[in-house]
């Protein structure tokens, strides 16, 4: 799965949008490219797009897609 985030510039900001996302169930890898902005994830089970949302938010950033 891949999360199109606005808002990341430097590694800090990448490294919050992987934490927050690594914290939630079912979340096995995540990696952020910030040339791009997307954040490619890998799961055990399916996600709800609101719980994804919620922790690019509490991040601080916005999410702008989601592309499963």
């Amino acid at each position: 799965m891949r999360l199109t985030i606005e808002g990341m510039s430097c590694n800090h900001c990448k490294m919050r949008v992987e934490k927050s996302l690594k914290a939630l169930e079912g979340v096995k890898d995540v990696e952020v490219d910030l040339g791009t902005g997307v954040a490619t994830i890998s799961t055990s089970k399916e996600i709800e797009d609101r719980l994804l949302k919620e922790a690019v938010e509490d991040a601080g950033y916005l999410l702008k897609g989601i592309e499963r």
